[in-house]
């Protein structure tokens, strides 16, 4: 994280709702603390209708949800990361509400979380999930961003 990797970074606003609040600049920003090797990374928000179709066609689960990360070389060793990372603003918002969190910092979470995924971290086990949380906290901190978890 303390070096600057090599960032090739796509923003896509398919669906422009959050456009303002979270423009590119901060979007790299946590993308690039997020970083520990060089990426070439595609950031796309997205409709509820986007979402589900996405979560359902390649996750056999019908709903919209938060994040989706497509890591096309999930490995942590891996000299060029590469991936697509898909936000449902819909989703998104409506997290942010429910846990009292302003929309750029929930989002900026959930990049993060993307981020690290593309890079081969995962948290299917208790184990991976506090190693993942660990590493979340730690760059959230650097961005300005409270604890999540708390």
């Amino acid at each position: 994280m303390a070096a600057k990797n090599k960032l090739t970074l796509s923003v896509q606003y398919a669906d422009p709702s959050l456009q303002e609040i979270l423009p590119r600049p901060l979007l790299r920003k946590a993308v690039q603390a997020t970083l520990f090797a060089p990426a070439e990374l595609t950031l796309r928000f997205v409709n509820a209708e986007e979402g589900r179709t996405l979560n359902r066609d390649y996750r056999g689960k019908d709903y919209a949800t938060n994040v989706l990360t497509f890591a096309y070389t999930e490995d942590e060793d891996a000299e060029v990361t590469q991936a697509d990372i898909i936000l449902c603003t819909e989703v998104l918002q409506k997290e942010a509400a429910e846990q009292k969190k302003s929309v750029e910092d929930h989002a900026i979470h959930l990049v993060v979380h993307g981020v690290l995924h593309a890079q081969g971290y995962d948290h299917e086990t208790d184990e991976e999930a506090e190693e993942m949380e660990g590493i979340e906290i730690e760059i959230l901190e650097t961005l300005g961003v409270a604890n999540p978890y708390k």
